[in-house]
């Protein structure tokens, strides 16, 4: 009977030792696994730098924008997709973009700030039906003819045209011919009609004559040809009302006199 006991209390020791065993054992492996996922969570501040691209052509997602869900900041991608954002690196950022799906980006465990992590966001398709419109424009008989566009210049818009008026005029309607002379709105408004004219002259005269149509005629390089427009502006022979043709044929007939004066003026002075 003793002996039976003591093999009951050894078989009791022994299934003890194994529960201790095991329920350490468990306790700490949970204490291990909780310090590798301490470590995998450990927060860190980073400068995230990334670019945002279309997964539907890989083309750049510009102005899209990225805030941290932590801080509420952000900010938003350049015309490239780039952007760049200080974080930890257990912060998440939504993106969102018109014309795309919102997403959410978290920093990857192996993320290194001299990398820019590319990021794939999918374009948001719309569903729109079909949109008809049917109607029939009434036509209004008012019993006046239709007339004809015209296309009048600024310049010439304007009480009778901007033309002055003769001087019989002074005789049959007085009023009318020292109005034109003497009020001072009428002055004012030749003057912006004279102001309006020169500038669009000058605006044309500009596309006929300067340095690149020089540079080409001549093929003097850019420090030249300011000299040469120097001295051919002073001859004073272009008129701002010239057309491209006249420009050409004066800028070739007086680069070859210029050339001529350079030439006399070394000349000169080595006597």
């Amino acid at each position: 009977m003793a002996k039976i006991l003591n093999g009951k209390r050894d078989l009791n020791k022994t299934l003890l030792n194994k529960t201790l065993l095991i329920i350490i054992f468990f306790f700490s492996g949970f204490v291990g696994f909780a310090q590798v996922d301490s470590e995998e969570i450990d927060p860190m501040l980073i400068n995230f730098k990334g670019q945002i691209i279309s997964a539907a052509d890989s083309t750049a997602v510009p102005y899209a924008n990225i805030i941290n869900n932590r801080t509420h900041s952000g900010t938003i991608t350049n015309g490239e997709g780039y952007f760049s954002l200080e974080m930890l690196n257990i912060d998440s950022l939504v993106i969102t973009s018109v014309g795309f799906e919102n997403a959410t980006l978290k920093v990857p465990r192996n993320y290194s700030e001299y990398n820019v992590f590319v990021f794939i966001m999918n374009p948001k398709n719309y569903g729109i039906g079909e949109v008809k419109v049917t109607g029939e424009r009434q036509s209004v008989d008012m019993g006046i003819g239709s007339g004809k566009t015209i296309d009048i210049t600024p310049e010439l818009r304007g009480d009778a045209f901007n033309e002055a008026p003769p001087v019989i005029a002074a005789f049959l309607n007085p009023i009318s011919y020292w109005q034109y002379y003497l009020s001072k709105k009428e002055k004012r408004k030749r003057k912006v009609r004279e102001a309006m004219k020169l500038e669009k002259n000058w605006e044309m005269h500009s596309k006929n004559y300067n340095k690149e149509k020089v540079m080409l005629l001549t093929g003097l390089n850019e420090m030249q040809a300011d000299s040469f427009m120097i001295w051919f502006n002073g001859q004073n022979v272009l008129p701002y009302t010239s057309n491209e043709y006249q420009v050409r044929a004066s800028i070739i007939e007086y680069f070859h006199y210029y050339m001529i004066d350079k030439a006399m003026k070394k000349t000169s002075e080595k006597e």
